[in-house]
């Protein structure tokens, strides 16, 4: 049969949350429900965090979970923004025994490009597509004609000697009390980068920082067509949840 619902939970470094989505549309079907991430962000802190976001809901069925970081086959490869006992942990199994069910867990820029790609800014748009969230870090997901090249991590380019999402994270603008235009311009020198080793079609741009885009968006310029995510701050749990129901196929 076809999924019609799967579960999505999106993994931040600041708050974990969750929401059922019907796939087929990316509509939450339920208001999320969002928990802080524990810190330590250790994965024996945060699994039975999962299990208690998915019965919040009373869910059965698929699921899918972001991760900050690289992941591939499920594992662990990178934690830039969570504690680092997370490297070379199977993520998937940990959530699949916190919640005796089967998860699959994607990194957190690449699920949020999926759901952008698929419903909102990117669908249809050809040629290389790059989704960048702005939260704690800065997390990527790119797409050629659709297509994910995953883990591209463009969070931790080098620019001007420091690590890109230093400086032109949202985190940096909270911590170093920065107006929005004086972000702006980190984000513009930021992309500016991007844009030359890329050479992108679009840019969309997403995370917690794209609920406010109309007070940064407007002050970046790049020569490449920018728009904010269409999901907004939703794309990760809709994402998660189409990595969770593509895990269950037709059968």
């Amino acid at each position: 049969m076809t999924i019609e619902h799967a579960f999505g939970i999106d993994i931040g470094g600041s708050g974990m949350k969750a929401a059922p989505v019907k796939v087929a549309t990316g509509e939450l079907t339920a208001e999320r429900h969002k928990i802080l991430t524990p810190q330590p962000a250790t994965p024996a802190a945060m699994a039975p965090i999962v299990a208690e976001l998915v019965e919040h809901f009373g869910w059965s069925g698929p699921i899918g979970v972001t991760f900050p970081g690289v992941v591939r086959h499920g594992v662990i490869h990178s934690a830039a923004n969570v504690d680092k006992a997370w490297i070379d942990t199977d993520a998937d199994a940990l959530f699949t025994a916190a919640c005796g069910a089967d998860v699959n867990v994607v990194n957190d820029a690449d699920a949020a490009g999926l759901a952008e790609v698929r419903f909102g800014a990117g669908k249809d748009v050809r040629g290389v597509v790059i989704v960048l969230t702005f939260g704690t870090g800065i997390g990527s997901g790119m797409f050629v004609d659709g297509v994910l090249v995953p883990n591209t991590e463009l969070g931790h380019l080098e620019i001007d000697g420091h690590d890109a999402e230093r400086r032109a994270a949202a985190s940096a603008r909270d911590r170093e009390g920065l107006s929005w235009k004086d972000w702006a311009t980190r984000v513009q020198r930021y992309l500016e980068v991007v844009v030359a080793l890329f050479s992108p079609s679009l840019i969309i741009v997403g995370g917690g920082a794209s609920r406010k885009a109309d007070k940064w968006v407007p002050h970046l310029d790049v020569g490449v067509e920018i728009e904010p995510a269409a999901l907004e701050n939703e794309a990760g749990i809709v994402g998660a949840a189409l990595v969770g129901a593509m895990a269950h196929p037709i059968t």
